[in-house]
């Protein structure tokens, strides 16, 4: 019995690391930030030539070694020729780095 319990608590444990994934992350991503740098963060490379840049992976450990307020400035004020994304709340701006935390390179 005690077994089953301490299953349900590291599956309890596991469900809210999934959550902490953070779907709504996920949904603003793909609708604000996606088509620029793709459903993974690779990038999307019609944009890059259109726009002479070469886009850094989301991934990447120059992208991830940055810290979540240089992440948001980026967003919320523009970076290179990247504009600012001003159609999100600075919460859905936290929610995207969340997500984006998600594609660090192993």
């Amino acid at each position: 019995m005690r077994g089953l319990s301490s299953f349900g608590v590291l599956l309890f444990g596991l469900s809210a690391v999934v959550l902490a994934a953070d779907p709504e992350g996920k949904a603003t991503f793909e609708k604000a930030c996606k088509s620029c740098h793709g459903p993974n963060g690779e990038g999307n490379p019609k944009i890059a030539q259109m726009m002479k840049v070469t886009m850094r992976p989301l991934g990447s450990k120059e992208v991830q070694a940055k810290r979540d307020a240089d992440l948001k400035k980026d967003v919320m004020k523009g970076t290179g020729k990247m504009k600012p994304v001003t159609r999100l709340s600075e919460k859905e701006v936290d929610e995207v780095i969340a997500f984006v935390r998600t594609f660090a390179t192993k």
